[in-house]
């Protein structure tokens, strides 16, 4: 099977793995649901986090206004008192007026954090590094995990205006927000393989080879961007590496230059009288005083 080392600009985000005889099309399609997917449980983490600190969200019509403006235009959270996290609360006031301040208690902001923390971990992009694979799989078991916890804090669910709850049922509004520009649109999206786009209804063979066991780097990126750069001929830790070296050569040609010419016969080896000492056994003699 080939491995594909899918990176989104010049960063790599996970392996895939796959067949030189399958499809392109569904290999784009499984790449970009794969990408969205973990875009969706970073979100997911993100809200959470909020989640665990301020309770559940605000109302739209709530959200940015202070008690004062809240109290004048009489407006209500209904839902603050439905979506309740199980063991109660503590209050600590969202800074941001997202959410209504109704912190669950300890041990459940620890059930929160202990899901966040491995669902981050499923879908890290370390994981190239350890060559984990990647699959559609692995993404709904995270965003599993990430739900299950949420059911445990919050029984009677989240409100249907909470992010979280809409990211679960897949009904969220990115419109106008930092995260609708990292997300692929899959009839958008295009992928490529050595500078040279990998087309739909081709086999994959036509541009990978027919070597089924290799693994070769492609990029993802959206109609409109252009070609992605191509791969650089040496890697980033190489290139860190020859810099040392060669400042470090730099450094010793310096040294060299500011050495006085004669500073060799401060050298053991130009000792004339080295020989004859060494002779008689005076080589290295120490001498004790003693009072």
């Amino acid at each position: 099977m080939v491995i594909l080392d899918v990176k989104r600009g010049d960063e790599s985000l996970f392996l895939y793995e796959t067949s030189v005889g399958e499809k392109t099309d569904g290999v784009i399609r499984d790449l970009v649901a794969i990408y969205n997917g973990r875009l969706k449980v970073q979100r997911v983490c993100m809200e959470m986090e909020e989640l665990a600190e301020h309770g559940t969200m605000l109302p739209s019509e709530m959200i940015g206004l202070n008690d004062d403006q809240i109290e004048e235009l009489k407006l209500v959270d209904i839902w603050a008192d439905k979506c309740i996290p199980s063991g109660g609360f503590q209050f600590n006031k969202d800074p941001m007026t997202r959410r209504n301040g109704q912190q669950p208690k300890e041990h459940m902001q620890k059930v929160l954090e202990n899901a966040m923390n491995d669902a981050k971990a499923m879908i890290d992009k370390k994981n190239v590094g350890l060559k984990k694979l990647m699959t559609l799989k692995i993404i709904e078991e995270a965003l599993n995990i990430l739900r299950g916890a949420v059911m445990i804090v919050y029984p009677m669910q989240l409100p249907p205006h909470d992010s979280i709850r809409m990211e679960f049922t897949n009904t969220e509004d990115l419109t106008g927000t930092q995260a609708s520009k990292e997300v692929l649109e899959p009839s958008k999206a295009q992928l490529w393989f050595a500078g040279r786009q990998i087309l739909n209804g081709k086999a994959l063979s036509e541009y990978l080879g027919t070597n089924d066991k290799t693994k070769v780097v492609v990029k993802l990126n959206q109609l409109g961007e252009g070609p992605p750069g191509r791969e650089a001929v040496i890697s980033e830790q190489l290139r860190q590496q020859m810099m040392a070296d060669a400042y470090r050569r730099q450094e010793e040609l310096k040294k060299l230059e500011q050495d006085d010419d004669d500073e060799y016969l401060n050298s053991t080896w130009a000792d004339s009288g080295s020989l004859k000492r060494q002779a008689h056994g005076l080589q290295n003699v120490r001498f004790r005083f003693q009072k």
